[in-house]
């Protein structure tokens, strides 16, 4: 097996010592806590995947080392744990709030238990940091009562770069090539930024200036679609005497593929290229990862000077830590560098530890989730099993790494009625063809538990 530095890199590059004890949260919904005061599309904001979205927490124990802790609303399956153990991975010690978490996450849920926070005191006094998948006024406030540091800049700041209206202004500044479009603040100039997107047959894209994954993102093909949004937002901003609004508007562009590229900024303002992959979406929705991209040499050359200017900016900014940026390669083979800056921990950066013990120099791996539609709960070694993981996996050999089992059964209510869930899988292989194969095995190999009707 290969070795594993990528988090002694990080722990490096965020706190100066390589060997430093993290506590890690993984708190998925962080944008819904950067976006509380900013008015967005008129549209609910709780998914019916928060209980899915919830369990991704469990991704963090891919990232942790065996020394670290893990923040979590509910313990690891035991046989996950096992299993990740078997890998070489290791897996983190368990911190477990005293209740289920709730709409603020595992970090409300935190802030709600003494003895919890009783012992991040003790581990902060051991010298631990905390690292938050992305750090807003919760995890803040649990850094207060602790006084464990945070491995990431203030709250403010990463709230601020996080905004899709700050990528949008640092893309213009910086003469990095843009996609069309133009921020939203005003009703009135939502009005305007849809008739200009629209008036050479559009489609248009609206996006929240914190949405994630789909949410909060509109596509307009045709004025009356757009006539519908505008009646909505006019209706609220005169229910509420209030017009403003944080929102971009883009140019639906043609593109070959979306990418995500991750750079690390240290706590100097060194800027490291970590990673490109090539990113697997839907209708916004990210689906996963392919390993590595269809990249040029000048291609890959472009992004990495994008890498440079942006890793500069942003700690001038005041940040520091991982930035994911999600990019596209146009149908006319330009790289478009910047849809959205995420400066925060993404899906790329919990695979990187996995990659780098599985992936050998010329193989090639996809990281995506598989939908399920389940008539009851099912075991982790029933679905390991049945895709046929193995923990130590010959060099080269087509293989599956199951990466997050917690979101199988978190939608089950226990009254035996169907429920959706998502099992997150990296596969490995030699090369693409082996690498497609080994999807339609696997996809082949869950059908078995795929309930009547299903609807994921």
């Amino acid at each position: 097996m290969l070795p594993t530095t990528y988090t002694a890199d990080l722990k490096e590059a965020l706190t100066g010592d390589r060997d430093a004890r993290f506590v890690w949260l993984c708190n998925f919904e962080v944008e819904r806590q950067w976006a509380r005061d900013r008015v967005g599309l008129p549209a609910a904001r709780v998914s019916a995947t928060t209980a899915t979205v919830q369990r991704m927490e469990e991704l963090g124990a891919l990232l942790a080392e065996p020394g670290d802790c893990l923040l979590l609303d509910r313990p690891l399956d035991r046989e996950y744990r096992d299993y990740l153990e078997k890998t070489g991975l290791g897996a983190p010690a368990e911190l477990v709030t005293e209740a289920p978490a709730g709409p603020e996450g595992t970090s409300g849920a935190v802030l709600e238990s003494p003895e919890l926070l009783a012992e991040l005191r003790q581990l902060a006094e051991r010298g631990a940091w905390l690292l938050p998948m992305g750090h807003s006024p919760l995890e803040q406030r649990i850094t207060e009562l602790t006084g464990l540091p945070a491995a990431a800049p203030r709250a403010d700041v990463c709230e601020r770069v996080n905004s899709k209206i700050y990528s949008r202004h640092l893309v213009r500044d910086l003469g990095l090539r843009e996609i069309p479009g133009s921020s939203v603040h005003t009703v009135a100039e939502l009005r305007r930024a849809l008739e200009a997107g629209l008036s050479d047959g559009g489609p248009v894209i609206v996006k929240d200036a914190y949405g994630v994954s789909g949410r909060g993102l509109l596509v307009l093909d045709n004025p009356r679609r757009a006539d519908q949004l505008l009646r909505m937002v006019d209706r609220r901003a005169a229910r509420g005497g209030d017009d403003r609004l944080h929102v971009v508007v883009e140019a639906f562009l043609a593109k070959r593929f979306d990418l995500n590229y991750q750079f690390t900024i240290d706590r100097a303002g060194r800027v490291r290229f970590d990673f490109v992959k090539q990113a697997l979406t839907a209708d916004g929705v990210h689906l996963g990862h392919l390993m590595p991209p269809e990249l040029t040499t000048v291609q890959y050359d472009e992004l990495e000077r994008a890498t440079e200017a942006l890793g500069a900016r942003l700690y001038r900014d005041g940040f520091f830590g991982v930035v994911g940026v999600d990019a596209l390669l146009g149908a006319d083979e330009r790289i478009y560098p910047v849809v959205e800056i995420n400066a925060r921990l993404n899906m790329s950066t919990y695979q990187g530890r996995v990659t780098e013990r599985f992936l050998p120099p010329d193989g090639v791996a996809m990281a995506k989730h598989y939908p399920l539609r389940l008539e009851e709960p099912v075991s982790f070694g029933e679905l390991a099993d049945a895709i046929g993981v193995r923990t130590e996996p010959a060099v080269g050999e087509p293989h599956a790494v199951i990466t997050c089992f917690g979101t199988v059964n978190a939608q089950d209510n226990g009254d035996r009625t169907p429920f959706d869930g998502r099992l997150y899988v990296v596969l490995f292989a030699p090369d693409r063809a082996e690498l497609d194969l080994l999807d339609r095995r696997v996809t082949r190999a869950l059908e078995p538990f795929q309930a009547t009707g299903r609807t994921s």
